[in-house]
């Protein structure tokens, strides 16, 4: 079985977000809790399904993850990019909004 974090969108601002140790929500994936085996998965699910009632955060997901120096790695490329931010330079963004 992969390893696992849990991902989601905070609600207040949109930004990804990661099921820290103390059940918070962190940006960075390395400070985020890895479950290892079902059961770990079973409880970040009931973590998740009470910060989405709680409206904390949007669409949470397990992530497959490999475990690297003692920190998760993304394994799919769509993780890897949620996890540094869009892959379209700043300017063309802007170039983009305006028309």
């Amino acid at each position: 079985m992969p390893h696992r974090i849990l991902t989601a969108n905070h609600l207040r601002d949109g930004g990804v977000v990661f099921l820290a140790a103390d059940g918070g929500w962190v940006r960075s994936p390395e400070a985020a809790t890895i479950a290892a085996c079902a059961d770990d998965e079973r409880g970040l699910s009931t973590i998740a399904a009470t910060a989405v009632a709680d409206q904390t955060v949007v669409g949470p997901y397990l992530v497959d993850v490999t475990v690297t120096d003692g920190r998760p790695v993304p394994v799919r490329a769509r993780e890897r990019i949620r996890v540094s931010g869009p892959t379209v330079p700043a300017d063309f963004r802007a170039d983009a909004a305006s028309a």
